[in-house]
């Protein structure tokens, strides 16, 4: 069983970046298992309109109709969800099996709290995505949040985003990503696939979470040795590639987005990718055109 996290009246909601390398390690993960061509069928996120959910629908047909749109979205085959409602300490959790059916069970309050029922779902129903992948990580948390991070790259997740709201007295956040991580996922598939959902958010501390998180991710595309990197950045280069060059100096710190190894064909520069996130290696030689190898992004290099 899978729970997904509520953080609603559980204390003061974290903010920031503090899982920005497993975040990285999940988008990583995803293009490794789907492939470039694979993540691309998703581009194209769920409709706002698939899972709306007014006071005045049906509790468990309108539960249904919107995990039935999240199957589909998520183009999982034969894959019949059934929504149930109990208490509970979590805001959801799904019974992995074997299939063909899946039990999701939703927390009470969302008999009263519908407007959130597709962002508790596209959790759930991400886990069972990545149970039929095959695909997790070691260990509960990470795990956690790569279902997150996939629900937002494959485009259901901006739902949980909008879910979280906050006010003088109260907060709720569903998920295991802060806001700004899940912004910052968001805002890398928006780079992606040219999209923005931004224009789908009803809460406004989504929206400043994403652009929060829009900023991270445009630092990935002005880190050096990429053309777009900035001057500070670009000094700072130079230096770490003069001193591997000589061989001298102790070389860039753990902080630095890049390192520098020796071949039998000189000098080369290893760093991540900006969109997602596998290692690519070039030689040092100035200005070059290099391809990922998983993502099959080019990207403009001054090595």
């Amino acid at each position: 069983m899978s729970d997904v996290g509520n953080g609603s009246g559980g204390g003061p909601v974290v903010h920031g970046f503090p899982h920005l390398d497993a975040v990285r390690s999940s988008i990583t993960a995803l293009y490794r298992r789907l492939s470039p061509d694979g993540v691309r069928a998703y581009a194209t996120s769920l409709a706002p309109a698939d899972a709306a959910f007014s006071d005045g629908d049906d509790l468990y047909p309108g539960a249904q109709r919107v995990a039935g749109a999240l199957v589909q979205h998520l183009r999982l085959p034969q894959a019949r969800v059934i929504v149930g409602f109990r208490r509970m300490d979590h805001a959801a959790s799904v019974e992995l099996t074997a299939g063909p059916e899946y039990f999701v069970e939703l927390n009470d309050r969302f008999r009263t709290h519908r407007r959130d029922i597709g962002a508790a779902l596209a959790h759930e129903i991400t886990h069972v995505l990545l149970h039929r992948l095959g695909l997790e990580l070691p260990g509960t948390g990470d795990n956690e949040i790569l279902t997150d991070t996939v629900t937002a790259y494959l485009g259901a997740g901006w739902l949980l985003l909008d879910a979280f709201r906050q006010d003088a007295v109260s907060s709720q956040k569903l998920g295991y990503l802060t806001p700004e991580e899940f912004g910052y996922v968001l805002a890398k598939r928006a780079l992606a696939f040219d999209e923005d959902p931004s224009v789908w958010f009803t809460s406004p501390q989504a929206y400043t979470a994403y652009t929060r998180g829009m900023a991270e991710a445009l630092n990935d595309l002005r880190r050096p040795p990429l053309t777009a990197a900035g001057w500070a950045g670009r000094r700072r280069y130079a230096k770490d590639r003069r001193c591997a060059a000589d061989r001298s100096g102790p070389g860039p710190g753990p902080s630095v987005p890049y390192a520098f190894e020796s071949g039998a064909d000189g000098l080369r520069v290893s760093f991540a990718c900006p969109t997602c996130h596998q290692r690519v290696r070039v030689p040092v030689r100035g200005r070059t055109r290099a391809r990922c190898g998983l993502c099959r992004t080019v990207l403009e290099c001054d090595t």
